[in-house]
């Protein structure tokens, strides 16, 4: 496609006929195309962002990949959609040929391809420690080809975008812009709630586009990717986080003592959990009694040392494991958490056990951060089942590498509903070495206060953590004889906190696979934008300002949802108020340039400045010391004031543009920019993008400065 580009004079006015990027379309106007544009591109967004990860796992371990690759294509398309607006009818194709590929991703070995990077700690991917240079370099081929043709569907979809803004008044565009995006949303969070499969999703996305371009083919191709993603779904439900797989258990402890069916459960194509009965002992005759026993002690030790059995909770509760072995051990009382609804549903149908049946279980659908803070009631037992954030989507945002329930805070929100004699227990899989050991064991020691006592049961290669202020390594033998405490602590580990959340990333190595993608990423985009923009790519056509206001925004809504999921869940229904919020701020930001406009845009950077370093001052650490109301109060004021001013801002600029579509092309292109910037964070931390978004927006009025005194000299 970039030859293809490369190939033609893109600088070169070449008006098109009326109506060129549309055929037979049923809406004449063109802010009604300009809604269904944006609509069809935030629900194709969305769609792919869940459905990719689930077909190629090795691309969902790179945060933003799909965010990226959308923004890169709706950037190229709109730069060029005023000269090759015709390309428009490209894009079902295109994204039949995209789909169809990667629904048939299993049968092809898509799904399996090795994780390039054993520096990267990641449950259920396949990592070789020892990879030949060969296979590195062709699993990161395979990620950049992937990104690159989820950037064609993209591209394609944003020339009608580019377009209409050529043809419209930039603020009254943008106005319908957002509109569309806001739909988007609100539909797509409909049908997340409504637990809907990949082929709803791709019906709401290609629908707008068959309205706008009514053909033959069109109406062929979308009915293709519908049955193309029909077919990846061999089966499997889907949750508004992420597809589930059950499948009769298959393992070798032998069958129950009663013979009651027992499930494997997989979560985006990684095994999550078995279903077992244990409900009672192994037949003591059975060769496979002892692991069959050693699996329910090892579920039951957090209740069996403690010295009372009145009330629990388990965070990260599935399909009922962790409930059934409270209850064995007489438990009266449980508060069981999962995010997850469609996974608790699944265990009150299917758990030989039936925990959830249970009047003494009282399930939770919701974020365990967000039930911490909003919750007081203290418990016996707090128990951490193996919760782990790579394998849950979020609708709103694609997979991250950070995990918030591991860090300090989160873990010291999990000892507050500790009671004094109490117990906290934290299960994890060590599979990937002693330094996991050390990192979890050094996380919780600073969280309590308290050095616990380690558990070695080494079921699916766990270990439990148990600490409590009355609680004994003497007390923990007699229940399990293999624990103890770490006899050597690595004082040189860095400890995941919620501003270093990476809990994963293997320490003392450096991410060898993100830098070479980024890079690979960067170098093939920037390609991208020069074809895009032509020879002229520093001069008149491409706007610098609007890049770095592009770059600065996506790291500014990196922070937004990072910190108000800690402040309120990481559920789908905060990312969706979140986004929800952003675009309501740009709107009421973009209708306010429209009737008023300031002589001097610069002064609007100072209280933008402001308000970045108030969301940089007051974390989430800070807000979660206050209740909700206020808590909710303060973070709506806090968080919604630099998105006004950046809106402001951007749509200034947007109205003053020469090139609106060329604008608006290298703002998209700048988010992209903005993206690849995040992946700082792993070496930074959180908290420094804020700086950093904030060091963006200073160069976009420097640049904004120096480009308003050439003006001012020519004149």
């Amino acid at each position: 496609m970039l030859d293809k580009i490369n190939s033609l004079d893109m600088t070169a006015p070449q008006p098109a006929p009326a109506g060129a990027p549309f055929h037979n379309a049923l809406i004449a106007a063109d802010g009604p195309r300009m809604m269904l544009t944006t609509f069809s591109i935030l629900a194709l967004e969305l769609a792919m962002i869940r459905w990719v990860g689930t077909q190629i796992r090795v691309a969902a371990y790179f945060s933003n990949l799909v965010l990226i690759a959308a923004f890169l294509g709706i950037g190229l398309g709109a730069a060029i959609g005023p000269r090759r607006p015709q390309w428009f009818a490209a894009t079902l194709p295109i994204l039949v040929v995209v789909v169809g590929v990667l629904s048939l991703s299993e049968p092809f070995g898509f799904v399996r391809f090795a994780f390039p990077d054993p520096t990267i700690n990641l449950w259920g991917a396949t990592i070789r420690e020892q990879q030949k240079a060969g296979n590195f370099l062709l699993a990161c081929l395979a990620v950049l080809a992937s990104f690159w043709a989820i950037t064609a569907v993209f591209f394609a979809m944003g020339l009608p975008l580019g377009w209409l803004f050529s043809r419209m008044e930039p603020l009254r565009a943008y106005r319908w812009d957002i509109a569309g995006s806001l739909l988007g949303v609100v539909v797509m969070s409909i049908a997340a709630w409504a637990g809907t499969p990949p082929p709803v999703w791709f019906t709401i996305a290609v629908v707008p586009v068959l309205l706008l371009h009514r053909t033959l083919i069109n109406l062929l191709c979308a009915g293709a990717v519908v049955i193309a993603a029909a077919y990846s779904m061999s089966g499997a439900v889907f949750s508004p986080y992420n597809r589930i797989d059950i499948v009769p258990a298959v393992t070798r402890l032998g069958k129950p003592a009663l013979e009651r069916p027992e499930w494997e459960l997989s979560v985006n194509r990684d095994y999550h959990q078995y279903m077992f009965d244990l409900s009672h002992a192994s037949d003591p005759g059975a060769v496979t009694n002892e692991t069959r026993d050693l699996v329910r002690a090892s579920y039951e030790v957090p209740f069996r040392v403690s010295d009372k059995q009145g009330s629990a909770m388990i965070v990260g509760a599935g399909t009922g494991n962790d409930d059934a072995a409270a209850l064995r051990a007489g438990f009266r009382h449980v508060v069981s958490v999962d995010i997850d609804p469609r996974i608790i549903a699944l265990g009150r149908a299917m758990h030989p056990e039936r925990p959830y049946d249970d009047p003494r279980v009282v399930p939770v659908v919701n974020d365990a951060r967000a039930w911490f803070e909003q919750n007081n009631e203290l418990f016996d037992v707090v128990c951490y089942g193996l919760l782990d954030s790579h394998a849950m989507f979020s609708a709103m945002s694609t997979l991250r590498l950070d995990n918030y329930v591991y860090t300090i805070e989160g873990v010291r929100a999990g000892w507050a509903h500790v009671a004094p004699d109490g117990v906290l227990s934290i299960s994890f899989s060590v599979a990937a070495g002693e330094w996991m050991v050390q990192r979890l064991t050094r996380v919780i020691e600073e969280a309590t206060g308290i050095e616990p006592i380690i558990v070695d049961h080494r079921y699916n290669f766990g270990v439990t953590f148990l600490v409590g202020r009355t609680l004994t390594a003497e007390r923990v033998a007699q229940v399990f004889p293999q624990s103890g405490r770490l006899t050597h602590k690595d004082a040189s580990l860095r400890v995941p906190t919620d501003d270093w959340p990476f809990l994963y990333l293997r320490p003392h190595t450096r991410p060898t696979a993100y830098i070479v993608v980024v890079a690979l990423i960067a170098l093939t985009g920037f390609s991208g934008v020069r074809a895009a923009f032509g020879a002229a790519l520093a001069r008149s056509r491409f706007d610098g300002h609007m890049f770095l206001l592009g770059a600065g925004f996506m790291l500014l809504e990196t922070r937004m949802v990072t910190e108000l999921s800690l402040l309120f869940g990481s559920t789908w229904v905060v990312n969706s108020c979140v986004i929800a919020g952003i675009l309501v701020m740009i709107m009421l930001a973009n209708t306010l340039i429209e009737h008023w406009q300031p002589r001097k845009i610069e002064f609007v950077y100072a209280p933008l400045t402001v308000s970045l370093l108030l969301i940089w001052t007051f974390s989430a650490g800070v807000l979660n010391r206050f209740d909700v109301l206020p808590r909710a109060a303060l973070a709506g004021l806090i968080y919604s004031l630099p998105v006004f001013f950046a809106g402001m801002i951007f749509s200034t600029s947007l109205k003053r543009a020469r090139d609106t579509s060329a604008a608006l092309g290298a703002n998209l292109c700048g988010a992209v920019f903005g993206g690849l910037l995040e992946y700082l964070s792993m070496l930074t931390g959180m908290k420094a993008l804020t700086l950093l978004a904030l060091a963006l927006y200073l160069a976009s009025m420097l640049l904004l400065l120096r480009l308003t005194g050439k003006r001012e000299t020519v004149a």
